[in-house]
């Protein structure tokens, strides 16, 4: 850790303060002691974004500093893959007397190596980085104030060689971890692409515990190795209310108290405490998604998330300098006799700016609490990078994590996160031509040494790099913005290059033997690896005719476009010779292998694939939807953030009814939705243990919108659009789907027989409603839907329509 600080003069008020900034790998700046931003963005070592900084509001006339505390991870992280440490600042201040100031990174600026935290500290865990160790005996307090005088260990900066317009990673001197230099011919430095985040104070919304710790051995030995037996919980209560927010403890000799607090829901962002103390009190942070009262003494439950803070005497305000994915905090106060006063616990959140507010509003209290989960769900997982859950790995992932692109696209009307996602995520191709499926992250960098050394089964997942085709489609389907695909569109034909060169003897894509890259397709789903191959085939044979193919049109690449559909139409023949039961009319995951098993196994994912893009011979797709209906034990379940494809395939088969009820009884019950406002990886889940209790399988979400409420783009752009409502039993919901043409609203009221639907349709886009065909509508009839029991109407652009429904 670094701190910079630069001094400088304003002989007039300021008008406009500009600029730019960026650090390897994140920076915290304040300016005449407040605190003003944190980043950047989690980005490629290539192509890293700077921050745009507007600093009006912060200078003033007269004596100013700017300070940032610069952090070098220098081992991988979640949100960090590999980098070179450095710092760049570009700012111009305009005085209102019409005179311009520059101030940019140079040897102007004075730098302290700041030992108060500890250089070369070890790393927290696989995938986070920073182990916080923060001393503030040591801390250089007041060096954000003009009036701070710098002493004898403050530096000039060093000068890394590395041009301007270029990552810290193409310097020129040795980074001694890594031995990396990057090639300024590739790499550029690039603007942010997405507004910085915003940040409020979330107070604790009480303390649910105090209690004492008896240590046994040195606390360092069980925050540093987690050996055995070092401590006794005495459950008495250690700390007493002295006042609205202040909690006294008097510390004496080897005992320590815990202290824990609880937020409101489970929120992202950086703890924060005061506390009041003699010189030298150790505390030793801790964070929980969940916590059961009563239950271990320590939360250091969940990969290893505690920070130490050491105390200069008196007041301590501290705050970690990393952010943090939790509902519960707990203090643990030791190393000191005396009284400890804690005050002002909290969480500071951090929420992405959303281009709009979701408005959902649902007559059943159960289905509105999911529906508003799913909100804070997605306001924690989909920052800057869209990820699966920021308590464990704060990674971005295709395949079954991005499916919340489409919650982002309907319910907020945000195009430029999922932009930036496209560009960032395709960064992460290799030079094989598949996909890094979490990235930019250091996870998959680690795999590929691993997987050399048959050390894991996690390598780069393939059926992620079939999604992510899918994800650029749906980009330019939801928005027409052909141009946030132009980066990413290349790499998508290396990867349909690469799906060519693996091709088996047999004409399929095999699900085993695949090298460094694996097959994942869902945890629950499959019983044996084998059994993958045909959804693999499945889902790759639909991604090239739906997703690539029709890319490939809209670049005017017609060669591509007749390939990929040509090499899918093959996977999809070989896929039904082998996979397809001809007396049962679906697909059997097993079927090369039922009697060596002695069992059939179908599962949701395949049987939705089929459904969805019409894969079954002759358009058999009735047994299909029964079985994912009826789930019988031989199909098997995927986890939560796959189980949008059983729902969205059950809708195409006008099972409304199901899709309703599953939300209701599978999810609506979820612990998390009840304690957390979130939902969970898994269908079950533990409180004070590894369990993801915010992530990001936010399928009741986009489910409302697309399936319940029915609403679809069908050209680029919204040009075309259908609304399909399924809302089943539900007495009353109202929505706003945001897009790019304007906002649709949709309120529908009543039961069955005695239905009021009014919609609202944004001018210049052509809708569709399907309804039933028995339905009396003042509406023109398009045409019907096939084999559904529905006709379709011409919805007027920019009108406000109301129908009476009597079978819908």
């Amino acid at each position: 850790m670094v701190l910079f600080r630069r001094g400088f003069n304003l002989p007039a008020p300021v008008k406009k303060a500009s600029g730019w900034i960026v650090a390897d790998s994140r920076y915290r700046l304040f300016v005449n002691g407040k605190r003003v931003q944190w980043g950047p963005a989690p980005s490629d070592p290539r192509w890293v974004e700077a921050d745009p900084l507007d600093l009006s509001e912060f200078l003033k006339e007269g004596e100013n500093v700017i300070g940032v505390e610069v952090l070098y991870y220098g081992l991988g992280d979640g949100t960090w893959p590999i980098g070179k440490p450095g710092f760049l600042f570009n700012l111009e201040v305009e005085a209102r007397d019409g005179n311009v100031l520059k101030i940019v990174s140079n040897l102007s600026w004075q730098t302290l190596l700041a030992r108060s935290w500890k250089p070369g500290q070890y790393k927290r865990w696989f995938i986070r980085a920073l182990q916080e160790e923060f001393d503030g005996r040591l801390y250089p307090y007041g060096w954000l104030q003009p009036e701070f005088k710098p002493g004898k260990d403050w530096l000039p900066p060093m000068n890394l060689g590395c041009p301007a317009d270029k990552p810290s990673s193409c310097a020129a001197y040795p980074e001694y971890a890594t031995e990396i230099r990057g090639s300024k011919e590739v790499s550029e430095l690039r603007r942010r692409r997405i507004p910085m985040l915003k940040e409020t104070l979330v107070p604790a919304k009480q303390l649910s515990e105090s209690l004492w710790i008896q240590w046994n051995r040195s606390p360092h030995d069980y925050f540093d190795n987690l050996t055995p037996d070092c401590f006794e919980a005495i459950r008495k209560p250690s700390a007493t209310q002295v006042d609205t927010g202040s909690w006294k403890v008097t510390l004496e000799g080897s005992r320590a108290a815990a202290l824990t607090f609880e937020i409101e829901e489970q929120v992202v962002g950086w703890p924060y405490f005061t506390i009041e103390a003699p010189e030298g009190t150790v505390v030793e942070l801790m964070v929980q998604e969940s916590h059961e009262v009563g239950g271990p003494a320590l939360l250091n439950t969940q990969f290893y998330a505690w920070t130490r803070f050491i105390c200069r005497k008196g007041i301590n305000e501290f705050e970690t300098f990393d952010f943090e994915s939790c509902r519960w905090i707990q203090v643990h106060i030791r190393g000191a006799t005396g009284e400890v006063i804690v005050r002002n616990v909290g969480m500071r959140r951090r929420v992405y700016p959303w281009a709009n507010n979701p408005a959902i509003a649902c007559s059943e209290p159960a289905l509105q609490r999911l529906f508003d989960a799913s909100i804070n769900t997605l306001n924690n997982c989909a920052q800057e990078t869209l990820v699966d859950g920021m308590a464990r790995e704060r990674q971005q992932y295709s395949g079954d994590g991005s499916h919340q692109l489409h919650a982002i696209y309907s319910a907020f009307g945000e195009t430029r996160q999922t932009a930036r996602y496209l560009t960032t995520f395709s960064q992460g191709i290799t030079l094989d031509g598949y996909f890094l499926d979490c990235w930019p992250a250091y996870d998959r960098l680690a795999r590929l040494m691993e997987r050399q050394l048959q050390m894991t089964f996690w390598g780069p997942l393939l059926d992620h790099s079939v999604g992510f085709n899918f994800d650029c489609w749906y980009h330019y389907l939801y928005t027409s913005d052909l141009e946030a695909v132009r980066e990413p569109y290349p790499r998508l034909l290396r990867f349909f290059k690469y799906l060519q060169s693996i091709k088996g003897s047999d004409g399929l894509l095999p699900a085993e033997n695949l090298g460094v890259p694996s097959l994942y397709i869902d945890h629950n789903a499959f019983k044996r690896q084998r059994h993958k191959q045909c959804s693999f085939n499945l889902y790759t044979a639909a991604m090239l005719e739906n997703a690539l193919a029709p890319l490939c049109d809209a670049f005017g690449d017609a060669q591509w476009a007749e390939a990929a559909r040509e090499f899918g139409a093959g996977l999809l023949k070989q896929t039904v010779g082998k996979f397809w039961d001809r007396k049962r009319y679906l697909f059997v995951d097993n079927l090369p292998w039922t009697k060596e098993e002695k069992e059939s196994r179908c599962s949701d994912r395949t049987l939705a694939t089929a459904v969805l893009f019409d894969q079954c011979p002759g358009g058999t797709m009735q047994p299909s939807v029964d079985m994912l209906a009826n789930c019988p034990p031989e199909m098997g379940f995927s986890y939560p953030a796959n189980a949008g494809w059983r729902l969205w395939a059950l809708a195409k088969g006008e099972r409304g009814d199901a899709v309703v009820n599953d939300l209701r009884t599978r999810w609506a019950p979820m612990d998390s939705v009840r304690l957390n406002n979130t939902l969970q990886e898994f269908w079950t889940v533990q409180a004070d243990s590894g369990s993801q209790w915010s992530h990001c399988a936010v399928v009741p979400l986009y489910v409302l919108y697309m399936n319940i409420a029915g609403i679809k783009p069908l050209l680029p752009g919204y040009r075309k659009y259908e609304i399909v409502p399924q809302c089943a039993d539900i007495r009353s919901l109202e929505l706003v789907a945001h897009t790019v043409r304007g906002p649709i609203r949709m309120k529908w009221d009543g039961v069955v027989g005695e239905r009021q639907l009014v919609i609202e349709t944004p001018p210049e886009a052509a809708g569709e409603i399907a309804l039933d065909k028995r339905e009396d509508v003042f509406l023109k009839r398009l045409r019907s839907t096939g084999p559904l029991k529905r006709a379709r109407y011409q919805l007027p652009a920019g009108e406000k329509v109301t129908l009476n429904l009597r079978y819908t």
